[in-house]
């Protein structure tokens, strides 16, 4: 039994950082995903190549970033290019491996809502929107996303579609004309969902302590098992320490997780 202490969103990052492999080209954002990304490149991937969005391409941030423009993601880089060559020269060209994506909603077969709820002319939230998930979802050639694991964020079908996983099923992609590989995981508090064959986003993993009823409970549609379940490795003290004293030792985005 492991003692140590820890957060849904610590536990969410640290599980996250472990599909990250040595050397990736990574589409960062600002958050959770980067906090992954970093304790990633601190671990076991130190040759990890993170871009951020505003057009910074081997990112070394001193600290943590606050935003995609934040000057700290400057000093140390690889390059600075523009907004418009991050997403044509290396995004569309297949040069980007992991994209990590966020949304309110995401859909049994790993498409993301971060438009609105409710019909879209009339929407109970208007969300903040696409960015460049839109893109990132299209043409990056793993993506992933960090959520917790409740009900009203896994609706059978999203409201609406801003970022496409498999659309209806394994196939719509490549008819809809998109290269990249599509959602292939969601890492939430409960465990970890991956798509099978049909591109359906079926429970593969889950975290010590948590189990299979719970995360049926909070999914919105009929969730299949992996025939081979696994549980997913411990929390360990070094990546914790890491988070919370390198990486974010003021709490901006663990929101108290020490």
């Amino acid at each position: 039994m492991n003692e140590l202490q820890y957060s849904s969103a610590e536990l969410m990052i640290i599980n996250a950082a472990r599909l990250l492999r040595d050397g990736d080209v990574v589409f960062v954002g600002v958050g959770q995903p980067n906090l992954a990304c970093n304790l990633a490149k601190r671990t076991h991937a130190p040759n990890l190549v993170m871009i951020y969005e505003a057009g910074v391409i081997g990112a070394e941030p001193a600290r943590l970033p606050l935003s995609i423009g934040d000057p700290t993601l400057v000093s140390g880089s690889l390059s600075v290019v523009s907004m418009y060559d991050i997403f044509a020269n290396y995004l569309q060209r297949g040069n980007v491996d992991v994209g990590f994506m966020g949304g309110a909603q995401i859909d049994k077969n790993g498409n993301i809502n971060a438009t609105v709820i409710g019909g879209y002319d009339h929407p109970k939230v208007r969300l903040p929107g696409s960015g460049g998930s839109q893109e990132i979802a299209a043409w990056a050639n793993r993506c992933y996303i960090m959520t917790p694991h409740q009900k009203r964020r896994f609706p059978e079908k999203v409201e609406f579609m801003t970022s496409a996983g498999f659309i209806g099923g394994k196939g719509d992609r490549e008819k809809a004309g998109l290269r990249g590989g599509g959602m292939l995981a969601v890492v939430t508090d409960i465990g970890i969902l991956e798509p099978d064959k049909t591109g359906e986003m079926i429970l593969t993993a889950l975290h010590p302590g948590k189990t299979v009823e719970q995360a049926r409970e909070n999914t919105g549609w009929d969730l299949k098992v992996n025939a081979e379940l696994r549980t997913t490795e411990w929390v360990t003290e070094n990546e914790l320490r890491i988070l919370r004293e390198e990486l974010d030792p003021t709490g901006i985005y663990l929101k108290g997780g020490g």
